[in-house]
């Protein structure tokens, strides 16, 4: 490899990028590459001091500290904040087929929850009774049976269970079917906004931005069916008052819902057991088929 001796800084990242050149794996040789050449790049536009290089390692490190093997997942709370989550979420959905819009996945799945009968509720904690309900369909507009809706919210108090260890296991986590008609009901409690966790490196980058940490209300959902791409969504709450400045850049305006008021006597009142008035919220599914 010629060595670019007129100028010592590109030369290096020159050498780095060769250094790369024999990586088996053809998608992987890519990938590192072009992170050295743009990783290079970001350097030499802001130029950090040493100090400032010291400063964004133990940002890192302390990134990945928070980490832990339950609910609690730093890194992909910084990919969120900084929207590389929402580019990744667009890049692999660029296709316009009809499905339901995407969006982050988030950092509180977690895998395991109950398995729930049709309506069944999954609040073990106050709040304001509700019931989602709707449809799952393929974009044919026929029905889809069986498909697993795996859902989870904040309780009132804006935590998920698991990373609020005063909850019950499972509250606001379950993992519905459809039926026959593909057909869904979930009874909860109205999600609520929330700040994401500030006691973390991300909160210290909000912090020192000025940005602030809130989510809107939403209701996560992760929806699996044969034959059909997985979807990863969330349900917003129309009336938030931080849709139009989500912490992660998570709205798209087709997943908004109202949540609307039912009295006591309601029809769906009776046959899904609530006791007093309660919202409604409706939302069809649209499932893209596997390639």
């Amino acid at each position: 490899m010629a060595i670019n001796n007129k100028d010592p800084e590109r030369a290096l990242t020159e050498q780095v990028v060769a250094s790369f050149a024999n990586t088996p794996d053809e998608r992987l040789r890519t990938l590192m590459q072009a992170l050295v050449r743009h990783m290079h790049a970001f350097v030499r536009e802001v130029e950090p001091t040493e100090s400032e290089w010291m400063s964004a390692i133990r940002f890192l490190t302390d990134t990945g500290k928070m980490c832990d093997d339950l609910v609690r997942q730093e890194f992909i709370l910084l990919s969120d904040t900084l929207g590389v989550s929402m580019l990744v979420d667009a890049i692999n959905h660029r296709l316009a087929t009809g499905a339901t819009d995407t969006t982050v996945f988030g950092p509180f799945y977690i895998r395991g929850m109950p398995e729930r009968a049709y309506g069944e509720n999954i609040a073990l904690s106050p709040g304001t009774p509700a019931l989602v309900h709707g449809r799952v369909l393929s974009t044919d507009g026929k029905p889809i049976a069986d498909a697993v809706l795996d859902v989870w919210q904040t309780a009132e108090n804006g935590m998920y269970s698991g990373q609020d260890t005063e909850q019950p296991h499972g509250n606001l986590r379950g993992r519905f079917r459809t039926d026959a008609e593909g057909r869904y009901a979930i009874s909860t409690i109205v999600p609520v906004s929330y700040p994401i966790p500030t006691d973390g490196p991300v909160g210290r980058m909000l912090n020192a931005t000025g940005r602030h940490p809130w989510r809107p209300a939403h209701l996560h959902f992760m929806i699996d069916a044969p034959g059909h791409r997985t979807l990863v969504t969330h349900v917003f709450d129309r009336e938030d008052t931080y849709l139009d400045s989500d912490a992660v850049f998570g709205v798209k305006p087709s997943l908004l819902v109202d949540y609307r008021e039912r009295p006591a006597d309601h029809e769906l009142a009776r046959r899904f057991g609530f006791d007093g008035p309660f919202r409604e919220a409706r939302y069809d599914f649209v499932l893209d088929r596997s390639a």
